[in-house]
């Protein structure tokens, strides 16, 4: 029975600490960004980068870097969710425009995580 007890303890203490926060519902708007080049620099925000190639859509289209939004608040959050699905397919033509998006956000590993559904263009 002690067992017993010790067991189901332990298996709700790793419940409990593996548990994530919350969800918010929140809409965002900004500028859709390729993760990973705008964390080599903060400029790289448009089609073209550093290198004077259209960097964002390859990266992001074919070798499936992460997409974000960089908030009119400077915040910054990695789009997840069907949102991103199929190499970000949704998300791609709207690469380096102003956009709103509804969803609910969550934190993971230090990164703020949108999941959504739908983006409604603001600004090309």
């Amino acid at each position: 029975m002690r067992k017993l007890l010790a067991v189901l303890a332990s298996g709700v203490c790793l419940a409990a600490c593996g548990a994530t926060a919350q969800a918010t519902t929140v809409t965002v708007t900004g500028q859709v960004v390729d993760l990973v080049c705008y964390a080599k620099n903060p400029a790289n925000t448009g089609l073209d980068h550093d290198d004077g190639r259209v960097c964002a859509i390859a990266c992001v289209k074919w070798e499936g870097n992460p997409v974000g939004i960089v908030a009119t608040d400077g915040k910054v959050y990695q789009f997840a969710g069907s949102l991103v699905a199929n190499n970000n397919a949704k998300i791609v033509p709207h690469l380096s425009h102003i956009v709103s998006v509804a969803g609910d956000v969550t934190e993971k590993d230090g990164m703020m995580m949108l999941s959504a559904n739908d983006v409604t263009m603001v600004k090309k």
